[in-house]
């Protein structure tokens, strides 16, 4: 299902794809899947960056170290980004101020900068091919409005960063004002990842296609179950996008998805910069250039229940590209990101040799790598300046914020319930109640029916039909399965198929 992709024909007549600019002609190593009990000291679960570079960060540390990813590696959210290296983030450093104060902020900002040295680092270091570009960046308004939050931002980054008040930035679009700093990075997320899998793996055992199932403590271990083998691990890393359980740390209570979609067309030549709009209706800007020439953009961010309708999502990206910039259209993909309550990381232990790397706010190329050395040094008893601030177990701050963010969160879990019929549903997508089971069906271009059944395992939300990818995916916290009732994508570590009696 993963290599499956739509190819729709736009009004210039040119051919877009459905599927994210970072996977298309893409050539990789393939790794084994796990068929057997195996023993380790250090198990990582996720092979996308955040796994990766933390098993880069252990691979000299003498410890048998296994990891695992139910895809292939680099098929996930990482290989759905923007691929931007920037400490410069809409207006997330205001927005952590207003939760905590300025100081809290500054070292925010100062993790970023930290992340973007360690990519620079690895990358230069280990000659990885990945289209690593330094560009200025920028933030700006184009809602008159908000001019006010520019200045805001300006005076939390002026005590940590060069950088200027502007009245534009490098494309026409509409701008009041901006802030410009450099030092920032654009690269190939993919190509960097399969890049550190070629190193990683002369040192640390690589499964690819190896689910796990569930995990448990017992003694000073643990056993991990996939569907072909147990893992006895001594410490265990879940570097998995979205926690695969929901007891005991109870995870949908401190995050919420966010979902957006990016387009990426073809044009002349590229600009040296990136950039982000701090306004409630998010357009990011990047330039990539390889073999030919890319102009990619982030639209239409919103709440996962509330961009369902994918295909009006995808064309209102489409439009905005179109409209906005370049006409020439060849990619088009969504992303999930995991949104915190007061817009950090959750990196750490959570409990005894059990470490977390999640929650990354949109901005996980430099939030990945970092995770990956906070918790190899936590591991290898290395001070880290930022255990503290993204500790999972933090301390909650603003009472009402938190509870208005769960409040949100369970608004979604109950319009799953309440409409399950979608109205942007056509004949061949059906929802229906058969002996007090909820199911869904999908009728093929061949007439045959698909049908599966429709609530995720992982916290029961009814799911909705994606008409771009042809899945049925959970708008609550991202789980995804195609149309067969195959899980693609957690949280959710169990199908949707029909159980034959």
């Amino acid at each position: 299902m993963n290599n499956f992709f739509v190819f729709i024909p736009l009004y210039n007549g040119d051919i877009m794809k459905d599927k994210s600019i970072w996977l298309d002609g893409i050539t990789r190593k393939k790794f084994p899947k796990l068929d057997k009990d195996i023993d380790c000291d250090i198990l990582i679960i996720g092979g996308g960056i955040t796994g990766v570079s933390t098993a880069y960060f252990l691979k000299d540390s003498n410890q048998k170290i296994v990891l695992v990813e139910r895809n292939k590696l680099c098929m996930g959210t990482t290989a759905k980004s923007t691929g931007k290296l920037t400490f410069l983030q809409d207006d997330m450093i205001n927005k952590i101020k207003n939760i905590y104060d300025e100081d809290i902020a500054c070292r925010y900002i100062k993790s970023q900068k930290d992340a973007i040295s360690l990519a620079k680092k690895i990358i230069v270091d280990n000659d990885i091919k990945c289209n690593f570009t330094s560009v200025n960046s920028y933030i700006f308004n184009n809602k008159g409005t908000n001019s006010y939050k520019i200045f805001e931002n300006y005076n939390i980054y002026k005590n940590s960063a060069l950088i200027k008040i502007k009245d534009n930035i490098p494309i026409k679009t509409k701008c009041y004002k901006s802030l410009e700093v450099n030092d920032t990075f654009v690269f190939h997320p993919v190509k960097f990842v399969l890049g550190l899998s070629e190193i990683i793996s002369k040192k640390i055992d690589i499964y690819e296609n190896t689910n796990v199932m569930y995990m448990d403590s017992k003694d000073n271990y643990y056993l991990v179950k996939t569907k072909n083998g147990i893992i006895t691990a001594k410490k265990v890393i879940l570097a998995c996008h979205y926690p695969f359980f929901l007891f005991p740390y109870l995870f949908p209570m401190r995050t919420s998805l966010e979902k957006s979609f990016l387009v990426a067309s073809e044009i002349d030549s590229v600009k040296s910069f990136s950039a982000i709009n701090i306004d409630k209706e998010v357009l990011s800007i990047r330039y990539h250039k390889d073999k030919k020439n890319y102009l990619i953009t982030v639209s239409e961010s919103n709440s996962l229940d509330k961009n369902i309708d994918n295909l009006k999502k995808r064309d209102n990206a489409i439009w905005n590209m179109r409209r906005r910039f370049s006409p020439n259209i060849k990619y088009c993909w969504s992303n999930y990101d995991i949104m915190t309550w007061d817009y950090m990381p959750l990196v750490g232990e959570i409990d005894k040799n059990l470490y977390i790397a999640t929650g990354f706010n949109t901005w996980g190329m430099t939030n990945g790598i970092l995770s990956g050395k906070i918790i190899s040094d936590l591991i290898l008893e290395k001070n880290n300046p930022y255990t503290t601030l993204f500790d999972p177990n933090r301390d909650i701050k603003n009472i009402p914020r938190i509870i208005n963010f769960n409040i949100k969160n369970a608004s979604s879990f109950i319009c799953t319930k309440l409409n399950k019929d979608k109205k942007f549903y056509r004949n061949n997508v059906k929802i229906v109640k058969e002996n007090g089971t909820w199911y869904g069906i999908y009728i093929d271009e061949n007439k045959k029916e698909h049908k599966v059944l429709n609530i995720c395992p992982h916290m029961k939300c009814n799911l909705s039909f994606n008409y771009q990818t042809k899945t049925w995916d959970c708008p609550c916290h991202g789980s995804s399965f195609d149309i067969d009732g195959n899980v693609i994508y957690g949280p959710s570590t169990y199908n949707i198929k029909i159980t034959k009696k």
